[in-house]
């Protein structure tokens, strides 16, 4: 009998046990709620928050338009929150308490006119604009003859060529650099191109942007030298080739992050997936062999990988 009774007791404790782990499992063990907010309410902000609602069924994925948040220090501390523009940013900005904050597709000039180079608490920035390392690594992987590599900056995009600098004596580059001031003034261009070998292009829209790009394509073609990057759109417009991360790259990145705690985000953090994209109209110009942007784009990413 004593047997018996414990028999059944054991039965109804397991009983209780499964039904237990049964609730368990029904819980979502990463529960978060993700608010994600920019200036302004468009289709391709409402896509991306879908489809980062789909990669994350246990959490509560919500945009809420800039215009209708409090301030930062009145939200929840305990939401995680994804701003998608620089005027989020500026808002974010405004006082030092809030939750922990996400800036997806800030680049570095708009993040160094912000923070002057300061970190701030509980604010996390993934950066917009290819990595400089990565870029010069595409110049030896489709351009291995090249070992002088140009460079034209601003007042604002200074600051970018120590790190630019560093980066390439690894790979054995020299940086020939000249300040461009005047976009007016073709001369720091023209002595640029006739000092080096490639153009690389720096992220810095005061360059480069639609007033310019006439003049430094057919300047570079002139000389037949390419131009690498700055970024995709110019890449379009008529650069030989640019590394890039595109949405589904961006949601991947996010969804490992969110993934962690907010206490283990990185201060800053370029995507880890990208891309590669050619022209294979401007390398057929230019006497290159086309580009296997597939390719490339593996190779850079095993010697991102590799110590």
């Amino acid at each position: 009998m004593v047997l018996l009774r414990t028999g059944r007791y054991s039965a109804r404790r397991l009983g209780w046990g499964l039904a237990l782990l049964g609730l368990l499992l029904c819980v979502p063990l990463r529960a978060a709620e993700v608010l994600l907010t920019a200036s302004e309410d468009s289709e391709g902000v409402r896509t991306f928050t879908q489809e980062l609602a789909s990669l994350r069924p246990q959490d509560q994925v919500h945009f809420v338009p800039l215009a209708q948040l409090p301030a930062p220090g009145q939200l929840p501390g305990g939401i995680r929150l994804v701003l998608l523009d620089p005027q989020s940013l500026d808002w974010r900005l405004q006082e030092p308490l809030g939750p922990a904050t996400l800036v997806l597709r800030i680049s570095r000039l708009q993040a160094e006119q912000r923070l002057q180079g300061a970190p701030r608490a509980r604010l996390s920035l993934l950066w917009s604009d290819p990595p400089l390392a990565r870029q010069l690594r595409l110049i030896r992987s489709v351009l291995p003859q090249v070992r002088r590599v140009g460079v034209l900056y601003g007042q604002d995009s200074q600051f970018l060529l120590e790190e630019l600098r560093l980066a390439a004596r690894s790979l054995e580059l020299e940086i020939i650099a000249e300040s461009w001031d005047n976009i007016g003034d073709s001369r720091p261009l023209q002595a640029v191109l006739r000092n080096s070998e490639v153009l690389l292009g720096l992220d810095d829209p005061s360059l480069y942007n639609p007033k310019t790009v006439k003049n430094l394509l057919l300047s570079s073609y002139a000389r037949q030298q390419a131009l690498i990057g700055p970024n995709a759109g110019f890449v379009r417009a008529g650069s030989l080739a640019s590394t890039y991360s595109d949405q589904q790259d961006w949601l991947q990145t996010l969804d490992k992050l969110l993934d962690q705690p907010p206490a283990h985000w990185p201060r800053s953090l370029y995507p880890a997936a990208f891309k590669v994209l050619s022209n294979p109209q401007v390398a057929r110009s230019l006497g290159i062999e086309e580009v296997d942007a597939q390719a490339v784009a593996r190779q850079l990413s095993e010697g991102e990988k590799r110590p």
